[in-house]
């Protein structure tokens, strides 16, 4: 796995030398080395590399990886150039469209929206192959939890953006008056109707960001 080494590194130092992060790594090592394991070794951290934590605006948080080939690359929802767009991502560019009025692209690649600052963060950053939620439980959480933590003492404003049961549990570590949360049921084909849709996250991010003399994120990808 890529090591982090920008400004995250001094945010999560201390988790590195924990035993639950040595048991992870190895566990995750050495499902690398006998399993089909998504995304690929290098691509584990994107999050953190292309998001430092000093320019996080915005974060955006997922589940756990895509698990079909060829989709994960380390950002939450986002898939590379050239792979189908999936469902959840499809219903996310319809919300975008519906308020913004930005025009839905013809690929899934999220890393416009990392480079200006939104943290494309699962709370579990590795899968198997076609299994959903198979590294659940063995030490990501804890891991992903400490990069919350680092962004709730933050002392700046925050649009922290909670889809779905998962991601809203993480609200409890959300106790700094200066950040937004936003809530709304998942944009996965299953929920995306029981609120998602209309739900304006894109606008309200941007409206809370220029009140706080933010630049505001050009949400529109190519």
């Amino acid at each position: 796995m890529a090591a982090i080494n920008n400004d995250w590194l001094e945010a999560l130092r201390g988790e590195f030398k924990k035993p639950y992060y040595k048991e992870l790594f190895q566990k995750v090592n050495e499902e690398y080395k006998t399993r089909l394991i998504f995304p690929p070794a290098d691509d584990v951290f994107n999050a953190f590399h292309l998001t430092p934590l000093k320019d996080v605006k915005v974060v955006i948080l997922g589940q756990d990886p895509y698990h079909n080939n060829g989709q994960a690359h380390g950002l939450c929802f986002s898939v590379k150039k050239g792979v189908e767009v999936p469902p959840s991502l499809v219903n996310i560019y319809q919300e975008l469209h519906d308020d913004l009025g930005c025009t839905i692209p013809n690929h899934g690649c999220l890393t416009k929206w990392a480079k200006q600052g939104v943290l494309l963060l699962n709370t579990v950053l590795t899968v198997r192959a076609h299994q959903a939620n198979s590294h659940r439980g063995i030490g990501w959480e804890e891991f992903t939890d400490a990069a919350i933590a680092a962004l709730n003492a933050q002392d700046r404003p925050i649009v922290f953006i909670l889809w779905g049961g998962p991601a809203q549990r993480k609200k409890a570590m959300l106790n700094n008056p200066k950040h937004l949360i936003l809530e709304s049921p998942h944009p996965s084909p299953l929920a995306a109707y029981r609120g998602f849709f209309g739900s304006r996250p894109f606008s309200r991010t941007n409206e809370f960001l220029k009140e706080n003399g933010l630049e505001p994120i050009d949400w529109q990808i190519e």
